[in-house]
């Protein structure tokens, strides 16, 4: 595993510390991984969006039948159940 050092004005350290202490983070390490993992969550999602909205404006969604956005219901529903199934186990 990878080591980075970083310096924190007086206020950041102290907000850092007020976090771990309110969300039970064991360390420093453990909150700011957690930051990175949102952070990196997000980038994704922004992505996904990217690509939909893409799609969307490639003008080839008017092939796109009830069925098909059923289908994409269920599959999205799935894939949320998963991912929520996954937070609950960490």
């Amino acid at each position: 595993m990878a080591t980075i050092t970083i310096s924190l004005p007086d206020s950041l350290k102290s907000f850092v510390d007020a976090q771990m202490a309110e969300k039970g983070y064991g360390n420093v390490s453990e909150y700011f991984r957690s930051l990175l993992r949102q952070e990196h969550e997000k980038e994704r999602e922004m992505r996904l969006q990217d690509l939909l909205l893409e799609g969307l404006a490639s003008g080839q969604a008017e092939a796109v039948t009830p069925a098909f956005w059923a289908d994409l219901k269920a599959e999205a529903q799935t894939l949320l159940e998963k991912h929520a199934d996954k937070k609950t186990s960490k």
